[in-house]
């Protein structure tokens, strides 16, 4: 995710004259949250206080400044129909003729809030790692793209995702914050595995989602447990990911409803109680049914 900082540093740089507009105060039903901000210029405007006659009055007041108004300008906006809006809520804006100044508090700012993002490491780069890399992009999370193959990464990742080149996915696994999600989806069903396994046994993880069918979680249900892993771990993973929308294994469409999953996992504390079954979840009477170890004790030979 990328903030407005970069954009006025730019504009700065070359003589183009900004207004940083930002929500000071939100009441009641308000279309964005206290904190929100956008950059208005002579000719473009990046960001949005929430659309609407509300940002229009904003836009229009910023340009005004811009043309020899005041240089800090605060804005009161009931929502209501006197501005042809039924939020019902109450918004106060301030607005600021950006300057260095400016810049330096924003890129505070934004760096404050991205040290408070909440951590999702994906593993795999391949298409379906690809698409999801796009779609966690935009999201105010911090996102950790994990695979060994350099070369399956595009060039460049998408802004916000950091790429990580590493053949030791249990290492950034063990060194994940607490309450981090995890969307593991490799190359390799055996690495899917050791990764789940890994992850379960943490405890701790916000969500834990492996990419797959009914088929391949209970394969992984069925080696986990003949290891005597406690079976209750299984009720906090999310296989198949994306799957709210049967049938439908377009890449971008798995990506879009598996990034829903996990923001909602994340930012929601705190974690489901065991016992709870999440969205894209079977129900544990179904999944944990019990199972006995194959012969070789590795589920036909995987080793994980």
């Amino acid at each position: 995710m990328t903030g407005l900082a970069a954009t006025l540093r730019d504009w700065l740089a070359r003589g183009e004259p900004a207004v940083l507009v930002a929500i000071s105060e939100a009441r009641g039903s308000t279309p964005r949250e206290e904190g929100a901000r956008m950059l208005v210029g002579r000719s473009a405007a990046l960001g949005t206080v929430g659309g609407g006659r509300l940002e229009w009055e904003a836009v229009e007041r910023a340009r005004r400044m811009l043309d020899g108004g005041p240089a800090v300008e605060s804005l009161d906006m009931p929502l209501g129909p006197a501005l042809g809006q039924c939020c019902g809520g109450h918004v106060t804006l301030r607005l600021e003729r950006a300057d260095i100044g400016t810049l330096a508090s924003l890129e505070d700012a934004e760096r404050a809030e991205a040290e408070r993002r909440p951590t999702v490491l994906l593993f795999g780069a391949g298409h379906v790692g690809k698409a999801i890399a796009a779609a966690l992009a935009p999201l105010p999370l911090a996102v950790r793209w994990i695979d060994e193959r350099a070369h399956e990464f595009p060039a460049p990742v998408p802004p916000g995702v950091r790429r990580v080149v590493s053949a030791n996915a249990l290492d950034h696994v063990a060194a994940a914050p607490s309450g981090s999600g995890y969307l593991i989806l490799t190359h390799s069903h055996a690495l899917d595995f050791t990764i789940a396994a890994a992850v379960l046994g943490r405890g701790d993880a916000a969500y834990a989602g492996l990419i797959g069918s009914a088929t391949k979680r209970r394969r992984f249900e069925r080696e986990y447990l003949a290891r005597g892993q406690d079976p209750a771990a299984l009720e906090r993973l999310t296989c198949p990911i994306g799957g709210a929308l049967k049938g439908d294994k377009r890449p971008a469409v798995i990506a879009v409803l598996a990034a829903a999953e996990v923001l909602i996992a994340v930012t929601v504390p705190p974690p489901a109680p065991l016992g709870e079954v999440r969205w894209g979840q079977r129900p544990a009477r179904e999944s944990l049914a019990p199972t006995q170890p194959s012969p070789s004790g590795a589920g036909g030979g995987l080793t994980w």
